[in-house]
């Protein structure tokens, strides 16, 4: 696969300072499954051109890949498309070659850091499956890139087969070299469909990273972040959030005192009912199971019963809100030895979690994708199997009860799925009954004579 970078800002060689890389140099670096080569097809005064060619040894990417691979994953076979198409193997190539000129930085020239100069890059080939020359418009035109595409046959030979997946850009675009290195490698693995590495937290980071100075007023944003996430519901819903703009922030801000005071009120109370019903339980080892800030950890870190707590989320952002809530850098040794926070996702088997006397999920379980509901039963009830477990959702009958709420609306953005009382007590008897557990309802909150309580609890008691 090869991408040309090419410019024409007097003196083109510029670029060289720019990439930090010598024109009149010829540089490899190493990567996962093969080798990038960096070198000048062209270098005048006049015009200069720095090529990125990336080598891929099939055979090592194909064995490491077969881990991951599945039905139609294109890693997972000897015969791929892999070695010659611009996808995540290019972003990677991009970032390891030039990481210091990716990050703003110009050490030879610093005034040509952020200058923006005319700049075209010509990629050999990309895979669009999905959504083709149509797609590759409305992710780079927005951008201000001047678009030359060329789709490619499958067979010059048989015509009759019609035209492939691939194409031949060239972008053209005054811009910063940063910026321009930024699109790339955002948007390249968005036009393909297979990631040739696991696609986990870490990657909204990157995400977030790369395209903080554009991503958010870009119109394909949501489709953008999904793509780039594989379409993973619970990653792209978080990067989202991450992305949410300062209108929205507005707009939540203006949220009235009343319906806030409401929703903070119900909040506390479901932290006391857990920390009741743990107490209860005469747990010593617990743990908090998508514990975001740390309240409920505040909450029994007051009880001298439980000696052992362990607060886990999928988000490290939250965990360092945690520390913060709970005044970590201030609090005593013996105070600290009692806490483990720790990043995890609760629909992958965790050894950590075994072992406890214990586990609350406090409003976690409707953030899961519901087709991911099979995996956390099994990693909790089946693998971690604590004593107790203190789980609480969302009744979705009491939704009728706030104002301005249609009846398709969910009370929170990032929920997936929100369950009536006849759902979520089908859901919680069939895991007790094929884990064997007992389980027992609670409400949460005011009742409504029709509709119940706003959330719901349902503990589970090891048989």
């Amino acid at each position: 696969m090869l991408v040309q970078i090419t410019t024409t800002h007097q003196p083109a060689t510029d670029l060289g300072f720019l990439l930090h890389k010598h024109p009149e140099k010829f540089q490899s670096v190493e990567l996962s499954h093969g080798k990038a080569h960096i070198f000048y097809p062209e270098a005048t005064e006049q015009k200069a051109t720095a090529a990125l060619l990336v080598d891929i040894d099939p055979i090592n990417m194909v064995r490491s890949a077969r881990k991951l691979s599945g039905k139609g994953f294109a890693l997972g076979n000897y015969v791929n498309d892999r070695p010659y198409v611009s996808s995540s193997f290019m972003s990677v190539a991009l970032a390891k070659a030039f990481s210091t000129a990716m990050n703003g930085t110009c050490t030879g020239k610093p005034e040509l850091a952020n200058q923006k100069i005319p700049l075209e890059v010509q990629i050999s080939v990309v895979s669009a499956p999905k959504g083709g020359e149509m797609l590759i418009r409305k992710l780079f035109e927005p951008l201000g890139y001047q678009l030359e595409i060329e789709r490619h046959t499958l067979d010059e030979k048989f015509p009759d087969w019609g035209e492939s997946k691939y194409y031949s850009l060239v972008l053209k675009n005054n811009l910063a070299i940063k910026e321009l290195l930024s699109h790339l490698y955002v948007l390249l693995p968005v036009l393909d469909n297979d990631k040739h590495y696991y696609v986990s937290q870490n990657e909204i980071d990157k995400l977030i990273d790369k395209g903080k100075d554009w991503l958010e007023s870009h119109p394909e944003k949501e489709q953008i972040v999904k793509r780039y996430l594989i379409n993973l519901g619970s990653l792209s819903k978080q990067a989202m959030n991450r992305l949410v703009s300062e209108e929205s922030n507005i707009e939540t801000d203006e949220i009235p005192n009343e319906l806030k005071e409401k929703k903070q009120n119900l909040h506390e109370q479901r932290l006391k009912m857990a920390f009741e019903k743990l107490k209860q339980s005469g747990a010593e080892r617990v743990l908090d199971l998508g514990c975001g800030e740390g309240k409920l950890i505040k909450l029994l870190l007051k009880e001298k019963q439980f000696k052992e707590i362990v607060g886990i989320d999928i988000s490290f952002n939250e965990l360092k809100k945690a520390k913060d809530r709970l005044r970590w850098e201030q609090m005593s040794i013996s105070q600290k030895e009692r806490i483990t926070l720790f990043q995890g996702a609760l629909t992958y088997r965790d050894k950590r979690l075994d072992g406890y006397d214990a586990a609350a999920l406090v409003e976690v379980i409707e953030h899961m994708d519901e087709n991911r509901l099979h995996s956390f039963e099994r990693v909790l009830f089946e693998f971690s199997r604590p004593k107790t477990i203190v789980l609480t959702t969302p009744n979705k009958e009491y939704n009728a009860v706030f104002e301005n709420m249609n009846v398709e609306q969910m009370r929170h953005d990032d929920h997936r799925f929100e369950w009536t009382r006849a759902e979520f007590e089908n859901w919680a008897n069939r895991i007790a009954k094929d884990h064997h557990y007992s389980v027992a309802f609670f409400p949460i909150g005011e009742m409504h004579d029709s509709f119940g309580a706003p959330s719901q609890m349902a503990v589970f008691e090891v048989l």
